[in-house]
């Protein structure tokens, strides 16, 4: 299985299964000399951790994370920097039920066609447990990028219900459970969440990131296009389904004069008057804000019974027990951040080896 790493020259690389003993990474291209403590990483994490709230899996990880190398008296030293976190509420026994089995829109069923042995245990290599190394990861692609650089995620829809951008707020994310920048939309998606979770289902969503600061000239023009990287990386997350770059599939109905995002000169500086590129032309970053949204179908793993056929060839019914999101998009919003930030932080590197 080669597919463990992501980036170039600053690369990820995650290694362990949901309900093995430990999951970590090794981050290799760490510039040496950034201050780095597991301090700095643990905040990040504990925005992802679960049971933190009744809409997400009351799995209880408390996600310490521990720093096994690179870095030397609170300075990073250049060498691979590579992180841990013990698994310690596992709970196998949930998903006995389903080891010869496979859930309906479920990886289950093509791992086993690629692989021929899956463990059942949560999904093992194939869960959403590996992405709390990718925010352990992100935190790291911040110091790289620096405090003028700023990240951050939204909850704009979930199942068929969307926000109200006339009630956007930022600072609104930090008060809800779902990072929900509509305060109005977030109190009625409690009542739908409450249900669909009562009832044994789950539910879909879409997450908005966005970067400001980013200087313009990150990215390339052909194969590693800056949105291309960014696409990659979101459609890497489990259970996403599909990607948006600033305006998105939007401008498909746009005339050529709308979609146009106009320029003027302002105080010796180039100011663009609309963001339908979301700060990116042809592959390089134009230094507005970077604007992406994904999807997340809804989980798989459910209550409610659903036709199947077993590893055996039979006919059957399945209904997948345990802890389990009822909206895996919630949790999904620090990920996206990070996997924003790993990509920034790879071009930044690139286009510094490259262009001074």
């Amino acid at each position: 299985m080669p597919g463990n790493s992501f980036g170039h020259l600053f690369r990820l690389t995650t290694w362990g299964e949901s309900h093995g003993s430990d999951i970590g990474c090794v981050v290799d291209g760490v510039p040496p000399g950034l201050a780095l403590t597991e301090a700095d990483i643990q905040p990040w994490l504990d925005r992802r951790r679960p049971g933190q709230s009744r809409f997400t899996s009351q799995r209880k990880e408390p996600d310490k994370v521990t720093i096994l190398s690179g870095v030397f008296e609170g300075k990073t030293t250049g060498t691979p920097v590579s992180l841990r976190i013990a698994n310690l509420d596992t709970r196998a026994r949930d998903y006995v039920n389903i080891a010869e089995t496979y859930r309906p829109g479920h990886a289950d069923f093509t791992y086993d066609m690629k692989y021929g042995l899956r463990d059942h245990r949560g999904s093992g290599r194939a869960s959403a447990r590996e992405t709390a190394m990718r925010v352990a990861a992100g935190a790291i692609a911040r110091k790289v990028l620096g405090k003028k650089v700023k990240i951050r995620g939204a909850l704009i829809q979930m199942g068929p219900h969307k926000i109200s951008r006339s009630r956007w707020s930022w600072a609104q994310t930090e008060k809800n459970p779902f990072w929900c920048p509509d305060a109005r939309a977030a109190k009625e998606w409690e009542a739908f969440l409450d249900s669909v979770r009562k009832r044994g289902s789950s539910t879909g969503a879409v997450i908005e990131v966005v970067a400001s600061g980013v200087i313009a000239g990150l990215g390339e023009p052909v194969y590693d296009k800056m949105d291309a990287d960014i696409a990659k990386a979101m459609m890497s997350i489990p259970a996403v389904k599909g990607v948006e770059i600033g305006a998105g599939f939007v401008t498909a109905a746009l005339s050529g004069e709308e979609n146009a995002d106009e320029m003027r000169c302002k105080g010796g500086k180039t100011a663009f008057l609309s963001n339908n590129a979301g700060g990116i032309l042809g592959g390089i970053s134009s230094g507005q804000d970077i604007v992406v949204r994904f999807a997340v179908k809804p989980t798989s793993s459910i209550r409610i019974p659903r036709q199947s056929v077993s590893t055996k060839g039979r006919n059957v019914e399945v209904a997948t027990k345990g802890r389990h999101d009822p909206c895996i998009g919630i949790r999904a919003v620090p990920i996206g951040e990070a996997m924003l930030a790993l990509v920034l932080a790879d071009h930044l590197l690139r286009h510094k080896a490259q262009c001074g």
